[in-house]
């Protein structure tokens, strides 16, 4: 008999993150799985035996979140979570219950427009503190390469070489090691933060004001604070890899390939998301196929020839 199934639901849940633990799952997707329990416990009776779970019941939880007014692609988050759990159940014998995918609708991804970047990527002051001096550094890295604020976050001085104008990311989502080029532009900025900065070679690139690691909050607050500084409303670290996407696509002509490359995705599904949103080859020289642009174009008169 296997006694797992007489367990409350959120007890083989545990079992489940500990689990996720023990296999080196990043950090973020485990706080993401005591979330996703804590958020459908409203909707959801966490406390049930697990023997007693059912697809039904399942399905009355997603009616509960509907009825709530949550949004669909929070309800889509939760319910591919609660899957991911299931499957782990199945593959542990304890259970054998599925509940149905419901698909994410797709959006639009916000970006910062090129006049909100030309206020962020203003050179600060040379008497400026070195907080201020470091999250313009960061924001010139972040167009630079679109990564992720965990591997901003984990950077050291090692990764960088600037003679061979590349960063190695060791920090990922899908735990790969990315090797990235970086501009003559950023070369030179970084040039001369990492002197401002010191530090040995193990310590992290951007770091506090008494050369620790930043914290995943301290990294929000400081881009966020950074940029309402500056006039720009928009606060989210995310957005500049959503902006770097959509500038390499359509303002630098680059490809899905190398995009994928990048931005660290194991698969090109994310890629033809931004692919799709950012469409490069339907945005580029327009006015030559627009029927409207066709219908102003001026149309020559015949001239006559003596």
């Amino acid at each position: 008999m296997n006694t797992r199934k007489e367990k409350k639901f959120s007890e083989v849940w545990k079992e489940f993150i500990t689990s996720q633990t023990a296999k080196g799952i990043s950090d973020a997707t485990i706080r993401k799985y005591h979330q996703v329990l804590h958020n459908i416990s409203k909707y959801f009776d966490i406390d049930m035996p697990l023997d007693n779970l059912t697809k039904s019941s399942l399905e009355e939880m997603v009616v509960e979140m509907r009825t709530a007014g949550l949004a669909h692609n929070s309800i889509a988050t939760y319910v591919r979570v609660v899957k991911t759990f299931l499957n782990w159940c199945k593959a542990e014998n304890i259970v054998s219950v599925d509940v149905p995918n419901i698909k994410e609708k797709e959006t639009v991804k916000e970006t910062y427009t090129d006049e909100e970047l030309d206020l962020l990527l203003e050179r600060p002051s040379a008497d400026c503190q070195f907080c201020e001096y470091r999250n313009w550094v960061i924001v010139n890295f972040l167009l630079n390469s679109g990564c992720r604020a965990a591997t901003i976050r984990n950077i050291q001085n090692r990764d960088v070489s600037l003679a061979d104008n590349q960063v190695i990311f060791r920090h990922t989502k899908n735990g790969k090691i990315q090797v990235i080029p970086l501009c003559s532009r950023m070369v030179n900025v970084l040039r001369g933060y990492m002197t401002v900065r010191g530090g040995s070679s193990t310590d992290y690139l951007f770091c506090d004001q008494y050369g620790g690691m930043l914290s995943e909050n301290a990294l929000r607050l400081a881009i966020a604070h950074y940029n309402q500084r500056r006039g720009v409303q928009k606060t989210s670290i995310h957005l500049f890899r959503h902006t770097f996407a959509r500038k390499y696509l359509v303002d630098c002509g680059g490809n899905a390939f190398t995009l994928q490359k990048l931005l660290g995705h194991s698969t090109l599904t994310m890629t033809k998301r931004y692919c799709a949103i950012f469409d490069a080859d339907i945005a580029k020289n327009y006015d030559s196929v627009s029927p409207l642009a066709q219908m102003y174009h001026p149309k020559e008169k015949i001239k006559k020839r003596l």
